[in-house]
């Protein structure tokens, strides 16, 4: 059983390239390619951000019923995720990231049109196929080496900073200049050229295009419906996957209840004007540009994941524990490189453990579950982040949030040392990769 997962794995690489000599783009360009998607996807999500608060605020929306709004979305997306990305297994990976381009055009389209509290909440509702990150993701997976797949996911970062970057300039301009109407309409077209680009040069799949092995001929008689609840949790099952989510969902909450807070810290604690808060927020895009292009590649080729896991956890906690004792904004920007460090090497460690451990069959699924883990952690740490900062104020909210993940490293220790384990299920156990 162990060689055939393992010959499956090799099979999936060579079986998802393009032939040589055909007119389809090599796996290189779809690999770049997938990059320029994440990156204008990322961009066309910071031109909406620039637009739903002022619209908001025209329609008479109170910062109770924004948070409804926003807590809306995390649920949708809670939904959508592992539905999309079991979409994405079952039909290929153009039929996916194109379901998630329509269904953003479609998002800015009613956002240019709503008028009324419900239009608003209604233009959400596209949001459950919007995944165009996982989907990129579940490419990545599929078409890079185990090995090097943390490097390949790693650069999803560098997009992640350009579209912050290119997204709040022109959606900010856009705004100011033309108004919400306009701005939503340039939406629209930016992502139906991001769907040009996906009907262009994504194959129809990045899997294994023949099932010439045991596992292939297992997974082509398994139920092919994307609403298979059983299908989704079955990856729950697979050896180290259960562990891993748990570390990445206990670990990572802290650092996603400052993340949501940060707003407010922002302008109540540093007393930041809209400008230079977008000025911080150009600083983070930079500083994880940088990190995640020449940094995380270059320290994920030399140490185990295993190792990395247990490291980021501890430079998140030693950030939290300084967050409790910084004053100014200047203080702040001081932890910005290692709070960025620490937070983009641990979601690319996991993801990485988590796609080592499964076929490539299922890494959809398998995004999309980690997409809704995050649309988790983002639904209930505003209610927990808010509970902390109105009662014990940002020092003790930041020292509680730094404890969390220190006493999450014993945890996290236990969980990674079980990693390291010899699996029972074969190849695909979390132990492969960390030898």
């Amino acid at each position: 059983m162990e060689q055939t997962l393992g010959d499956a794995k090799k099979e999936t690489l060579e079986n998802s390239a393009p032939p040589k000599g055909s007119n389809s783009p090599n796996r290189a360009q779809i690999i770049n390619v997938t990059y320029i998607i994440v990156a204008l996807d990322i961009t066309w999500m910071f031109v909406q951000i620039a637009v739903t608060p002022y619209l908001a605020k025209k329609l008479d929306f109170d910062t109770l019923w924004f948070g409804y709004l926003q807590t809306t979305v995390g649920v949708i997306q809670l939904l959508g995720g592992p539905i999309c990305g079991r979409f994405g297994d079952v039909f290929g990976a153009r039929a996916a990231l194109s379901l998630s381009c329509v269904a953003s055009i479609v998002f800015f389209l009613l956002l240019a049109i709503a008028d009324t509290p419900a239009m608003l909440f209604m233009h959400k509702l596209p949001v459950f196929f919007m995944h165009v990150l996982p989907g990129s993701q579940m490419v990545l997976a599929d078409l890079t080496e185990p090995e090097n797949r943390a490097n390949a996911l790693s650069k999803i970062g560098i997009c992640f900073g350009v579209g912050m970057i290119a997204g709040s300039t022109i959606g900010g301009n856009l705004n100011t200049m033309f108004g919400e109407t306009i701005t939503a309409y340039v939406g629209a077209f930016g992502c139906s050229f991001t769907l040009l680009l996906v009907l262009m040069f994504i194959p129809k799949s990045t899997k294994p295009q023949s099932p010439s092995t045991s596992i292939n001929r297992e997974n082509g008689q398994r139920n092919r419906s994307i609403f298979s609840l059983a299908e989704i949790t079955r990856l729950l099952k697979f050896p180290g996957i259960t562990r891993i989510f748990l570390i990445k969902i206990i670990s990572g909450l802290p650092s996603v209840i400052f993340q949501v807070m940060f707003s407010i810290i922002g302008m109540n604690f540093f007393k930041l004007e809209p400008a230079q808060s977008g000025y911080l927020m150009a600083f983070f895009g930079i500083a994880q540009m940088v990190i995640q292009g020449f940094v995380i590649g270059r320290v994920t080729s030399r140490y185990s994941d295993g190792s990395l896991l247990l490291f980021s956890i501890g430079v998140c906690a030693s950030v939290g524990l300084a967050q409790a004792a910084m004053q100014n904004v200047f203080h702040f920007c001081l932890i910005v490189f290692p709070m960025v460090f620490s937070l983009c090497l641990f979601n690319v460690i996991t993801d990485s453990m988590l796609t080592n451990s499964v076929p490539s069959s299922d890494t959809g699924t398998l995004m999309g579950l980690c997409a809704s883990s995050q649309s988790l952690l983002r639904t209930i740490a505003p209610t927990i982040g808010g509970f902390l900062y109105e009662n014990y104020g940002v020092p003790y909210f930041a020292a509680n949030t730094g404890m969390g993940a220190v006493l999450r490293p014993e945890p996290g220790a236990v969980g990674t040392m079980l990693l390291l384990a010899p699996a029972d299920g074969g190849t695909f156990g979390p132990s492969e990769t960390l030898m």
